[in-house]
């Protein structure tokens, strides 16, 4: 068949394989689909081009994220069956065909065909390129398994630094002058996003392959001979798993770590604007803005990378301990000093997003740690549905507390004081889950938990 060069069978690495062109394949899915977090570049103007307010415009965001964490719990078994070459070339498929469709509402004034397009369709795309080459690294680099998962999702935070100024110049090109741009200039941008990304997202689907069964890295030492986090000694399957209550405290734990993080992300760049207004006029560019969007990704995308990392030698609760405990002072921080300058308020923001997105990044290592390798993909797509309930619950937070203080273009920084301390106890709930979290019983895991490569395929 056609597509037969995506089964699994097709991708069985070879002897002498170098494990470390992996992470750039995943990094190709990742950087594209990061792209999300780059939708408040754009926000203002579908605001004004369909007439409406923050709220109905983050909504979009929304069912995206609620699309990624849905598709995630669905897709998690089938995509580790198939394997990560075909859930990386179905990701694109869903990605590109979903800027496609939202380009169509937007030309046409129809904000459903919006949620349909970026919302449903792209969400799809998002939820099974998020988890296709997770359980790929983790069982490439078992030595690692914080390191390879922070490669690998620091990619999905870096994407706004790639689609913020890239989003912002062709808008620019396509719109000369326009502060907001025109409907017709973002409906361009989103058509020439959906065709650059599906080509970028074809080489990692090129690129991956998984180890054959048994393969080990010559001698590296199992992370859990350094880490303090537990190991588990076989495997937990994605059915047992979710009837444990680590996965359910798990669970709480990134949700509010994502709920109190993304609130802020998805209204960033409006946010500085606002924090710094002063009779009537902000002092922040438009430019500036986006740039500090840009930071925000860089921030995002190290903290995934680098805390992830630190996680394999201090262990995922005290990394976590980290990122809630120390989150919650930096957030009331903002709240009530963010406006006494820029430089302070960026270091704030800044620190907030790492540890957001660190979160991100060390969670498929915890559950690694808690439920072992087999099936850890399909389990790490289940988790996800708690981005999809914070997907809802961080936006919504934020935007009807902002809708409720004022119009946009009119805020200040203490119109934001309500949402940003309701994050802080948001924090306190994920910081208590966290420590409640001990080793899953014996009685959850199975006798045979080695990941096997089948030479039969859905094609076949």
């Amino acid at each position: 068949m056609a597509l037969s060069f995506l089964d699994l069978r097709h991708t069985v690495a070879k002897p002498g394989y170098n494990r470390w062109l992996i992470p750039p394949a995943a990094l190709a899915v990742h950087l594209c689909i990061g792209q999300a977090y780059a939708t408040s570049v754009y926000k203002t103007a579908l605001v004004a081009h369909f007439d409406v307010g923050l709220t109905a415009v983050g909504v979009v965001f929304s069912i995206a994220i609620v699309m990624l964490g849905a598709s995630a719990a669905v897709m998690g078994t089938w995509v580790d069956r198939v394997g990560p070459r075909r859930a990386m070339f179905t990701a694109a498929c869903f990605w590109a065909s979903g800027f496609l469709v939202a380009a169509l509402g937007i030309a046409a004034g129809q904000l459903w065909l919006v949620y349909l397009g970026y919302g449903v369709i792209g969400g799809i795309g998002l939820g099974i390129g998020y988890i296709s080459p997770v359980s790929t690294l983790i069982r490439w680099f078992p030595d690692r398994p914080g390191l390879a998962t922070g490669m690998a999702i620091m990619g999905f935070g870096g994407g706004a630094l790639v689609a913020s100024p890239l989003s912002r110049r062709l808008l620019s090109l396509y719109d000369p002058g326009g502060d907001p741009a025109s409907g017709a200039a973002v409906a361009l941008l989103f058509v020439t996003l959906g065709l650059a990304y599906f080509v970028v997202m074809m080489f990692g689907v090129f690129t991956v392959r998984v180890p054959a069964p048994g393969w080990r890295p010559a001698g590296a030492a199992p992370a859990a001979e350094r880490s303090r986090a537990p190991a588990a000694p076989r495997g937990v399957s994605a059915a047992s798993a979710i009837r444990t209550p680590q996965f359910w405290l798990l669970w709480t734990v990134l949700f509010c770590n994502v709920t109190a993080g993304i609130g802020i992300l998805e209204q960033a760049g409006p946010m500085i604007g606002d924090f710094f207004r002063s009779a009537g006029s902000t002092s922040v560019s438009a430019t500036e803005a986006a740039g500090f969007v840009g930071l925000l990704s860089m921030f995002n995308m190290a903290g995934r990378f680098v805390w992830s990392s630190t996680s394999d030698y201090i262990g995922r609760k005290p990394a976590y301990v980290g990122y809630l405990g120390v989150g919650m002072a930096a957030y009331v921080l903002l709240a009530l000093f963010g406006d006494a300058s820029t430089a302070f308020f960026v270091a704030l923001a800044a620190l907030i997003i790492s540890f957001y997105g660190g979160g991100f990044a060390t969670v498929p290592a915890y559950l690694r740690d808690l439920f072992g390798t087999y099936q850890v993909g399909a389990i790490h797509g289940r988790l996800l549905t708690a981005w999809s309930a914070a997907g809802i619950a961080g936006p919504l937070i934020v935007n009807r507390f902002l809708d409720a203080r004022g119009e946009p273009g009119a805020l200040v920084a203490a119109d934001y004081r309500p949402a940003l301390f309701t994050m802080v106890g948001v924090l306190a709930i994920g910081f208590a889950a966290n420590l409640l979290i001990r080793p899953v019983a014996e009685r959850h895991h199975v006798a045979d938990a080695e990941p096997r490569v089948s030479d039969a395929s859905p094609a076949a």
